[in-house]
């Protein structure tokens, strides 16, 4: 994955030369070169929503505790290292989980909340096993503003062999007043290879760091609202 987002200049077979999405993709290169040199780990709280099997879920609220993967030479040095708790709706509130990447055998460390937390034990989990993804639209391994960047940048380089695109920049929009740029991807024809209508990107304008993004499927008919697909901010 590092190697597709890093090949900024290397020609692709069948894709133009120029693309409405290369200014967002060098921005987003921009950002994932800084997060790599200057970003070690993060605290946060992270708001997600997803839809899942068509249903779009509660609104989550976790506080995170992130620790960045860091390669040298080829070999990781430095393993992404994830510690979540989870704060809101009720059904998930006081879950822990824990996990380091490519260590205990590659599994999470779960702890349930609530009641069922005062009596069931801690258990080890596969990232991808149904128990882990349940209510769940990615593994633990996709999270991070790093993973993101480094996703959109896969995504965005994938879609440059189709020139159904549009692509806006929007200055000066707030998230929880911090002031952002926003990156609006839009694909105005619905095709099997977009997996959104609408994507946007809110890039904090002094950290250089997305800090939310939101995707939204087409809408049924013609003036109704786009139905969100995820949103992490």
């Amino acid at each position: 994955v590092h190697r597709v987002a890093k090949a900024n200049n290397l020609p692709v077979a069948g894709v133009v030369e120029k693309h409405p999405r290369d200014p967002a993709l060098d921005l987003a290169r921009k950002s994932l070169a800084h997060i790599e040199k200057e970003v070690a780990d993060y605290t946060c709280q992270i708001i997600k929503q997803e839809r899942i099997r068509g249903e779009l879920q509660p609104q989550e609220f976790i506080d995170a505790k992130i620790r960045n993967r860091k390669v040298k030479d080829g070999k990781v040095v430095v393993p992404l290292s994830v510690y979540m708790k989870f704060l809101n709706p009720q059904g998930v509130k006081g879950r822990e989980v824990i996990w380091v990447e490519g260590q205990n055998n590659d599994k999470l460390r779960a702890h349930e909340g609530g009641t069922l937390g005062k009596f069931a034990p801690s258990v080890w989990l596969d990232p991808d096993g149904p128990l882990a993804m349940r209510g769940q639209l990615h593994p633990i391994r996709d999270i991070g503003i790093e993973n993101l960047v480094i996703k959109l940048i896969e995504r965005g380089q994938a879609e440059r062999n189709f020139p159904e695109c549009e692509v806006k920049v929007i200055e000066g929009a707030t998230i929880n007043r911090r002031v952002c740029k926003v990156l609006q991807v839009i694909h105005p024809v619905k095709r099997p290879h977009f997996e959104f209508n609408r994507a946007e990107i809110f890039i904090d304008a002094e950290m250089n760091m997305p800090i939310r993004y939101a995707a939204y499927t087409w809408a049924d008919s013609a003036g109704e609202p786009e139905p969100l697909l995820e949103a992490y901010t």
